[in-house]
């Protein structure tokens, strides 16, 4: 492996700009949050996943690829979710409801993603699939005195303690004491603290729930409920990641209340000072100079940008949204516009299409990725290469994920992925979902990625497969 270069990233913690340093530098760790899968994603959940995508492709170069694992969580336990299951399917049982939303918008949020030049993440752990672990956190902070049982408006309760925590507040810079003087939070008589927030709730008959099995002052209580959002990412990224791993991510929303939150109850259910060592913070997305809402007519999913012509009266290649996106720097607002998708398609446009990678990544787009992820100068570095006819163009248009590198296939290849990529269609026909899975993930460690999409004349699933480097 060449030299490793500095990486420097901008750091929502300290408020500064720090040298990396992983805690091991066989195993860099990542934690972004994901998409609550209740809708398909819109364009503002697409600029944390091509952002994050980048850092795990430049991770991956100065590390080695298999030497980063990247947790991308998907919520599939909400509210949110409930509610359109029963909007949706009000004949099917509500289990059965939920589940045919939450498959089908996590399967259209994957297509997105790919469609958007995103690598898949080293594991996409659901968290119904950690409901277990969450109840034991939950307990260990009842035992270590940061949580309580009360009786809520809803049923019972499990609430974070946040006066229990002298630091609460540290990642967003706010102080409790300001929180309760100046906030509009409604004080509810069973919480200790105005900011107190939710563990676990106990869901109602029509609802779904699990078991939750507490013990507070010697008494043990059970109660069928359902948890927290905060304290699912808590969770999942325990259980892949350790206690304390190398760098959160996720949007600037994101960091009060939920970031916050996770950072109390990881710190205090573990007895440590950090749940991440660095945490990343994407900017806001408004859309031709709005804000993004339903209400003014400027609410664009990806897969309608990708698929029909609603926004400026076409539809939007994949490598365009991408590039758009990444010509403004990630921790500044960006204005998602007709004439900026218009500026990066006349700048690909200019470029060669993929290439031969053997020449390796120019030590300028390095540079640049280097320092806290500038892709506005990486992408100025990229487009000199490509006018001026450097050999390192490929590769370095590979490591922003704007072209692919190309791969020579050979006809034995395309058969053995070809039989592999029909009998995963007949497994999802089947509702096999672990099996096809599995044969996507085994494929995609080889370096093929599968590309699911629709028939446009039949509306059957359709899977198409490229060789990524």
């Amino acid at each position: 492996m060449t030299e490793t270069p500095t990486l420097r990233f901008h750091n929502t913690l300290t408020r500064t700009k720090e040298d990396f340093a992983p805690i091991d530098r066989e195993n860099v760790r990542m934690y972004v949050c994901g998409p609550t899968v209740y809708d398909y994603a819109h364009i503002g959940n697409a600029r944390p996943a091509i952002v994050f995508d980048v850092l795990f492709r430049l991770l991956r170069h100065v590390y080695g690829p298999d030497h980063v694992t990247y947790v991308r969580n998907i919520t599939d336990v909400d509210d949110k979710i409930n509610a359109r299951a029963l909007r949706d399917h009000p004949n099917l049982p509500l289990n059965d409801a939920i589940a045919e939303v939450t498959s089908r918008t996590a399967e259209q949020y994957m297509t997105d993603v790919t469609a958007l030049g995103c690598l898949e993440p080293t594991v996409q752990p659901r968290a119904t699939a950690h409901i277990a672990g969450m109840v034991g956190m939950i307990q260990t902070l009842i035992e270590r005195g940061h949580a309580y049982l009360a009786e809520g408006k809803e049923g019972r309760e499990v609430l974070f303690s946040v006066g229990s925590m002298p630091s609460y507040g540290k990642l967003s810079n706010r102080k409790l004491e300001d929180q309760q003087a100046g906030a509009r939070v409604a004080i509810e008589a069973h919480k200790k603290n105005p900011a107190d927030f939710v563990l676990w709730k106990e869901s109602a008959a029509d609802e779904p729930g699990w078991e939750g099995a507490f013990s507070e002052g010697g008494k043990a209580v059970a109660i069928h409920g359902r948890p927290g959002w905060h304290i699912e990412c808590s969770v999942m990224s325990e259980a892949h990641l350790g206690e304390t791993f190398d760098i959160h991510g996720g949007g600037l929303d994101l960091i009060f209340p939920h970031h916050e939150n996770e950072i109390a109850q990881s710190t205090c259910a573990h007895g440590n000072s950090r749940m991440a060592n660095v945490w990343m913070h994407n900017g806001f997305l408004q859309v031709e100079g709005q804000k993004m809402s339903k209400s003014l007519g400027n609410f664009y999913t990806i897969a309608q940008l990708l698929e029909t012509e609603t926004f400026a009266g076409r539809k939007w290649p994949g490598e365009v949204l991408r590039l758009a996106m990444l010509m403004t720097h990630y921790r500044e607002p960006i204005d998602f516009s007709a004439k900026r998708l218009e500026e990066a398609e006349r700048m690909l446009a200019k470029w060669p299409a993929g290439g031969d990678a053997s020449a390796g990544v120019h030590p300028s787009v390095i540079a640049a990725l280097a320092d806290d992820l500038n892709t506005v100068a990486a992408i100025q570095a990229l487009h000199h290469l490509a006018t001026s006819g450097a050999p390192e163009f490929a590769a370095s248009a590979a490591l922003l994920g704007v072209l692919p590198a190309q791969v020579e296939v050979n006809d034995d290849l395309a058969k053995a992925v070809g039989a592999l990529v029909d009998m995963r269609l007949e497994m999802i026909k089947a509702k096999n979902w672990g099996d096809a899975d599995k044969i996507r993930d085994d494929l995609a460690a080889k370096g093929i990625q599968l590309k699911d999409g629709k028939d446009p004349e039949t509306g059957e699933r359709t899977t198409t497969w490229e060789m990524k480097r």
